[in-house]
Protein backbone atom coordinates (compact mmCIF):
# COMPACT_ATOMS: atom_id res chain seq x y z
CA UNK A 1 0.00 0.00 0.00
CA UNK A 2 1.29 3.50 -0.96
CA UNK A 3 0.16 6.56 0.70
CA UNK A 4 -0.30 10.22 -0.39
CA UNK A 5 -0.51 13.29 1.65
CA UNK A 6 -1.26 16.49 1.01
CA UNK A 7 -2.35 19.66 2.56
CA UNK A 8 -4.93 22.40 2.04
CA UNK A 9 -4.37 25.52 4.03
CA UNK A 10 -2.71 23.45 6.20
CA UNK A 11 1.37 22.48 6.47
CA UNK A 12 1.78 18.75 6.64
CA UNK A 13 5.04 18.29 8.66
CA UNK A 14 7.64 14.54 8.79
CA UNK A 15 5.51 13.95 12.22
CA UNK A 16 1.88 14.29 11.44
CA UNK A 17 3.62 12.40 7.90
CA UNK A 18 5.09 9.34 10.03
CA UNK A 19 1.67 8.86 12.70
CA UNK A 20 -0.84 8.58 9.56
CA UNK A 21 1.89 6.26 7.64
CA UNK A 22 2.16 4.43 11.06
CA UNK A 23 -2.08 4.39 11.33
CA UNK A 24 -2.60 3.42 8.11
CA UNK A 25 0.03 0.89 7.90
CA UNK A 26 -1.84 -1.83 9.41
CA UNK A 27 -4.25 -1.97 7.11
CA UNK A 28 -1.47 -2.44 4.33
CA UNK A 29 -1.91 -6.35 4.38
CA UNK A 30 -5.60 -6.11 3.40
CA UNK A 31 -4.62 -3.96 0.12
CA UNK A 32 -2.34 -4.85 -2.63
CA UNK A 33 1.02 -2.71 -3.16
CA UNK A 34 -0.40 -1.39 -6.22
CA UNK A 35 -3.57 0.61 -3.99
CA UNK A 36 -2.43 3.61 -2.90
CA UNK A 37 -4.55 5.76 0.23
CA UNK A 38 -4.88 9.57 -0.65
CA UNK A 39 -4.85 11.21 2.62
CA UNK A 40 -5.79 14.92 2.49
CA UNK A 41 -5.11 17.65 5.48
CA UNK A 42 -6.43 20.72 5.75
CA UNK A 43 -8.28 23.89 8.12
CA UNK A 44 -11.92 25.55 8.06
CA UNK A 45 -11.48 27.94 10.75
CA UNK A 46 -10.92 26.15 13.84
CA UNK A 47 -11.66 22.81 12.45
CA UNK A 48 -9.25 20.23 11.33
CA UNK A 49 -10.44 17.98 8.55
CA UNK A 50 -8.94 14.78 7.59
CA UNK A 51 -10.33 12.97 4.60
CA UNK A 52 -9.31 9.51 3.71
CA UNK A 53 -9.58 8.14 0.38
CA UNK A 54 -8.46 4.25 -0.99
CA UNK A 55 -9.75 3.18 -4.34
CA UNK A 56 -9.98 0.17 -4.91
CA UNK A 57 -9.08 -1.33 -9.03
CA UNK A 58 -12.91 -2.42 -9.81
CA UNK A 59 -13.67 1.60 -9.35
CA UNK A 60 -14.99 1.05 -5.89
CA UNK A 61 -14.09 3.67 -3.09
CA UNK A 62 -13.53 3.23 0.97
CA UNK A 63 -13.46 6.97 2.11
CA UNK A 64 -13.99 8.59 5.31
CA UNK A 65 -13.85 12.06 6.91
CA UNK A 66 -13.23 13.55 10.41
CA UNK A 67 -12.86 16.79 11.58
CA UNK A 68 -12.24 17.89 15.24
CA UNK A 69 -10.44 20.88 16.96
CA UNK A 70 -7.04 18.81 16.72
CA UNK A 71 -5.57 16.86 13.73
CA UNK A 72 -4.44 14.22 15.95
CA UNK A 73 -7.84 13.67 17.14
CA UNK A 74 -9.30 14.08 13.54
CA UNK A 75 -6.72 11.48 12.46
CA UNK A 76 -7.58 8.77 15.46
CA UNK A 77 -11.08 9.13 14.37
CA UNK A 78 -10.67 8.82 10.91
CA UNK A 79 -8.95 5.68 11.24
CA UNK A 80 -11.11 4.01 13.91
CA UNK A 81 -14.09 5.29 11.06
CA UNK A 82 -12.20 3.80 8.25
CA UNK A 83 -11.77 0.21 10.37
CA UNK A 84 -15.69 -0.40 11.08
CA UNK A 85 -15.94 0.70 7.65
CA UNK A 86 -13.82 -2.40 6.63
CA UNK A 87 -15.53 -4.96 8.66
CA UNK A 88 -19.12 -3.83 8.35
CA UNK A 89 -18.80 -4.19 4.71
CA UNK A 90 -16.40 -6.70 4.79
CA UNK A 91 -19.03 -9.56 3.55
CA UNK A 92 -20.81 -7.79 1.02
CA UNK A 93 -17.22 -6.24 -0.29
CA UNK A 94 -15.85 -9.87 -0.34
CA UNK A 95 -19.28 -11.21 -2.52
CA UNK A 96 -18.77 -8.10 -4.79
CA UNK A 97 -15.28 -7.67 -5.55
CA UNK A 98 -13.53 -11.32 -4.87
CA UNK A 99 -12.15 -11.48 -8.02
CA UNK A 100 -10.40 -8.65 -7.96
CA UNK A 101 -6.50 -8.32 -5.91
CA UNK A 102 -6.77 -4.87 -4.68
CA UNK A 103 -8.08 -5.84 -1.29
CA UNK A 104 -7.67 -9.33 0.58
CA UNK A 105 -9.95 -10.10 3.40
CA UNK A 106 -8.11 -13.09 4.89
CA UNK A 107 -6.78 -10.64 7.97
CA UNK A 108 -9.82 -8.83 8.35
CA UNK A 109 -11.71 -9.10 11.34
CA UNK A 110 -15.27 -10.13 11.53
CA UNK A 111 -17.62 -7.29 12.29
CA UNK A 112 -19.68 -7.86 15.83
CA UNK A 113 -22.83 -8.54 15.72
CA UNK A 114 -24.47 -4.65 16.52
CA UNK A 115 -22.09 -3.84 13.67
CA UNK A 116 -23.59 -6.03 10.78
CA UNK A 117 -26.44 -3.67 8.80
CA UNK A 118 -28.80 -5.21 6.45
CA UNK A 119 -28.82 -2.96 3.66
CA UNK A 120 -32.22 -2.10 3.20
CA UNK A 121 -34.37 0.49 0.99
CA UNK A 122 -36.99 1.38 2.54
CA UNK A 123 -38.14 4.04 -0.41
CA UNK A 124 -38.82 4.46 -3.91
CA UNK A 125 -38.87 7.59 -5.59
CA UNK A 126 -39.89 8.24 -8.85
CA UNK A 127 -39.51 11.78 -10.20
CA UNK A 128 -39.61 13.33 -14.06
CA UNK A 129 -36.37 14.53 -15.25
CA UNK A 130 -36.19 17.23 -17.74
CA UNK A 131 -33.13 19.25 -19.17
CA UNK A 132 -31.46 21.51 -17.62
CA UNK A 133 -27.48 23.20 -17.09
CA UNK A 134 -25.76 22.37 -13.73
CA UNK A 135 -26.83 26.39 -12.38
CA UNK A 136 -30.91 25.65 -13.00
CA UNK A 137 -30.30 22.20 -11.21
CA UNK A 138 -28.85 24.13 -8.02
CA UNK A 139 -31.37 26.65 -7.91
CA UNK A 140 -34.12 24.09 -8.01
CA UNK A 141 -31.95 21.81 -5.37
CA UNK A 142 -32.11 25.04 -2.82
CA UNK A 143 -36.00 25.47 -4.11
CA UNK A 144 -36.62 22.23 -2.55
CA UNK A 145 -34.11 22.04 0.44
CA UNK A 146 -32.43 18.95 -0.11
CA UNK A 147 -28.72 18.14 -0.34
CA UNK A 148 -28.69 17.00 -3.78
CA UNK A 149 -29.96 17.35 -6.84
CA UNK A 150 -30.27 14.46 -9.89
CA UNK A 151 -31.11 15.67 -13.62
CA UNK A 152 -30.75 15.18 -17.05
CA UNK A 153 -27.47 17.85 -18.24
CA UNK A 154 -29.06 19.75 -21.53
CA UNK A 155 -25.52 20.18 -22.78
CA UNK A 156 -24.12 16.23 -22.43
CA UNK A 157 -27.65 14.67 -22.69
CA UNK A 158 -26.39 12.53 -19.39
CA UNK A 159 -28.01 11.92 -16.17
CA UNK A 160 -26.26 14.35 -13.81
CA UNK A 161 -25.66 15.20 -9.68
CA UNK A 162 -25.73 18.38 -7.95
CA UNK A 163 -24.70 18.22 -4.25
CA UNK A 164 -24.08 20.17 -1.35
CA UNK A 165 -20.61 20.14 -0.04
CA UNK A 166 -19.68 20.21 3.11
CA UNK A 167 -17.07 23.38 2.97
CA UNK A 168 -19.28 25.17 1.29
CA UNK A 169 -20.16 25.27 -2.24
CA UNK A 170 -21.41 22.60 -4.77
CA UNK A 171 -20.68 19.58 -6.21
CA UNK A 172 -21.41 18.28 -10.26
CA UNK A 173 -21.18 14.45 -10.49
CA UNK A 174 -20.72 13.40 -14.52
CA UNK A 175 -20.92 9.62 -15.02
CA UNK A 176 -17.99 8.14 -17.14
CA UNK A 177 -18.85 5.14 -19.17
Amino acid sequence: MKFEINGKNFRVDDDLRQRVEEKLSKYSPYFNEEVTATVNFSQVKNLQNVEITIPLKNGAIIRVEEQSFEMLTSIDRAVEKLDRQIRKHKTALRKRYQAHDSIRFEGIPEAEEDEREEIQIVRTKNFPIKPMSPEEAVMQMELIGHDFFVFLNAETDEVNVVYKRKNGGYGLIEPIL
